[in-house]
């Protein structure tokens, strides 16, 4: 007990005795700020059984989500060990639906290590260079936000051809300009402060300043805006796959399953409602805990 208390004590306290206590500190405040935040710690929860349910599908799942029993289509729910009942060609849709989380982590992760990477690139180069080079970058950014999101990358994908990589693409050249903006406009409020002045002094170049001292500065809104954006990226996909443009058949993609079950929405409304209700529910989560980390990484929003 008192080494629990000596350690709560010396994450807690306010004066730390080294750069690395004084970071391990701040992640201690943040995660009791999290904590506290009861949506977001639901949000985050369901993001952690997603997780769990994308890693041990082949345990979880009760059926072979690409076998097909013809003579047992479209059974309804609870019906013979399909607790979500089957689809038009009687493969097992909660079999489908946990081997869906895989593809939908999949996406979510790849565009999330393209599209704020990009963006920040742009945004601090544009904001710290600024003139001919900011007014340039901020004008193509500007082109690329004049689409609505899904109609672009509907473009790209026409492009670049149906896919499940090429729709990731697709959904990443959509994605950056937000990043972009957000990014331009922290280094525009940086590169003027007295803590940038210093460090020009001392023989830093723009590159290490960029990277070193202005990047770290900016990850936090990213992270938020990045959290916030996930629901968006998700139904992008999906949108993607309904129009038959993402992941591509027999694959257990939510988007396409929604697409597949349509037809039959009147008499079989599971067919579609089920994948539907994950899409939703994934979604709700990700804002949920976006909500929670803006409290955290930046309590002025909050105000």
């Amino acid at each position: 007990m008192s080494n629990t208390q000596t350690l709560r004590e010396w994450l807690l306290t306010e004066t730390p005795t080294s750069r690395r206590h004084a970071k391990i500190s701040a992640f201690y405040h943040g995660w009791l700020t999290l904590r506290s935040n009861t949506m977001a710690m639901i949000g985050l929860g369901i993001l952690v059984l997603m997780l769990f349910v994308a890693a041990a599908a082949p345990l979880l799942a009760p059926h072979d989500p690409f076998t097909q029993d013809l003579g047992n289509r479209l059974a309804p729910l609870w019906s013979d060990g399909h607790v979500f009942g089957t689809d038009s060609l009687g493969r097992d849709i909660l079999s489908r639906l946990i081997y869906g989380t895989r593809i939908t982590l999949y996406i979510v992760t790849l565009v999330t290590l393209i599209a704020p990477v990009a963006g920040l690139l742009v945004g601090t180069v544009s904001g710290y260079v600024g003139g001919w080079t900011d007014t340039v970058l901020m004008r193509i950014t500007d082109i690329f936000l004049a689409f609505p999101r899904l109609v672009l990358a509907l473009a790209f994908v026409a492009a670049l051809g149906a896919g499940i990589e090429n729709a990731v693409i697709a959904i990443s050249l959509t994605a950056w300009p937000p990043y972009a903006r957000i990014a331009r406009a922290e280094t525009l409020t940086i590169r003027s402060s007295d803590y940038i002045s210093a460090i020009k002094l001392q023989g830093a170049g723009p590159i290490r300043i960029i990277t070193k001292h202005i990047w770290p500065l900016c990850i936090s809104s990213l992270i938020v805006r990045v959290t916030l954006d996930m629901a968006g990226i998700i139904l992008t996909a999906a949108g993607l796959g309904f129009l038959g443009l993402g992941a591509q058949p027999p694959s257990p993609e939510w988007g396409a399953m929604i697409s597949e079950g349509r037809r039959f929405i009147l008499d079989h409304w599971w067919v579609a409602t089920v994948p539907g209700l994950a899409i939703f529910t994934v979604s709700l989560a990700f804002n949920l805990l976006g909500d929670g980390l803006r409290d955290v990484l930046d309590p002025k929003a909050g105000d």
